[in-house]
């Protein structure tokens, strides 16, 4: 069966379907994060916002609910070594797939920082035995109780050295306290470990689930979005081969999941604000198909920080961002170029609904002047 070349716009609807930016349903919250793999979370306030573009009605509440309360979902670093909300259950396998490459550059920056020798191993011991002893603890009270122990936190050691008994899942974020979030260990959070997998077996997985949430995607692609290495990322897909099947389009062929949980159909006439590091933003390792690379240049600035975009059926049309005071919040859109009335008004739309979701009204500008 010879298959139809599908158009960069087939393309693009298809992929707005897969990160459910067309909200099918009414998704839980750990069944959005489970569907995505993972919510990049380095500026949390936009984890949520991701979400609750993906789901109608979705309350902050629900989102802090799962994660502090229910604990089905996890604050921990995972892709490309960054924050992530991940579901519970796929903790055990899926940190240690996606953060191994990156244990050894750990050790570098901390020797740099002048921890060297046996004192990171020593470090990370100290951390679980004074979690285990006293419970949930800040960052800076860790840096305290290992300086001292006569172990160099200053700098940037101290991030490096909580990044790295992260990365050997000995700890994860667990509750807030007074605004700012604590350390826990990994089993008093979680409970015992999850699903484990050899490293075949967990490739296969992260493949499957990445082409769920990113199809048609090649490769490449998942190599970009995951960290992983591009060898890994083909190993990858030669293991779940039996679950792909290959898209033409006019970009070259791409793969999709020959028989996914649940058929979506391609989404159309979407409008959506998406946050800072959204997903949809980071998910591919060619973006022209969102936005032109002189657009990206508003888009993504200085130091990878990644600007809230306006999305229109898959294509980013322009940027936005906002500010809350007591009159509520004000939602300042960068368009790119005209924006005709129909989709104006979908966009005010949304924006009153971040409103919603922040527990206060929203009013939509649109200044006279080029995109930030």
């Amino acid at each position: 069966m010879v298959r139809a070349t599908l158009t960069d716009e087939q393309v693009r609807r298809a992929r707005t379907a897969a990160q459910l930016l067309h909200r099918p349903g009414r998704r839980s919250v750990p069944d959005l994060v489970s569907h995505l793999t993972g919510v990049q979370a380095q500026v949390p306030p936009a984890a949520s916002l991701a979400l609750r573009a993906r789901r109608a009605g979705l309350t902050a509440a629900a989102v802090d609910r799962a994660r502090t309360r229910d604990r089905s979902i996890v604050l921990c670093w995972a892709m490309r070594g960054t924050l992530h909300l991940i579901v519970a259950e796929d903790h055990a396998w899926l940190v240690p797939l996606v953060i191994e490459r990156r244990i050894a550059n750990a050790h570098r920056r901390l020797r740099q920082e002048g921890v060297t020798g046996e004192q990171p191993s020593k470090a990370v011991r100290s951390i679980e035995r004074m979690l285990a002893r006293e419970g949930p603890l800040l960052r800076s009270e860790i840096a305290e109780r290992l300086r001292r122990q006569g172990i160099r936190t200053e700098g940037q050691a101290i991030a490096h050295l909580v990044w790295l008994a992260a990365a050997g899942r000995v700890i994860c974020y667990g509750p807030d306290r007074d605004g700012e979030r604590c350390f826990v260990l990994v089993r008093d959070w979680l409970g015992p470990p999850g699903t484990k997998m050899d490293p075949e077996a967990a490739l296969k997985e992260l493949a499957v689930r990445y082409l769920r949430s990113h199809a048609p995607a090649e490769p490449a692609d998942l190599a970009a979005w995951s960290g992983i290495a591009p060898g890994d990322a083909r190993r990858a897909w030669r293991g779940a081969q039996d679950r792909l099947v290959e898209v033409p389009t006019d970009r070259g062929p791409r793969w999709a999941l020959r028989r996914p949980p649940r058929p979506l159909r391609p989404a159309k006439d979407v409008v959506r604000l998406l946050p800072a590091f959204d997903e949809y933003l980071l998910g591919w390792k060619d973006r022209q198909l969102i936005a032109p690379v002189s657009r990206w240049k508003t888009i993504q600035r200085g130091g990878g920080w990644l600007h809230p975009v306006v999305l229109v059926d898959g294509r980013a049309v322009g940027t936005w961002r906002s500010e809350r005071s007591v009159d509520g919040l004000r939602v300042e859109v960068g368009a790119f170029g005209p924006l005709d009335r129909a989709v104006r008004a979908r966009i005010d739309e949304d924006a009153r609904d971040i409103g919603r979701f922040l527990g206060t009204g929203a009013r939509t500008s649109y200044p006279k002047r080029s995109a930030r």
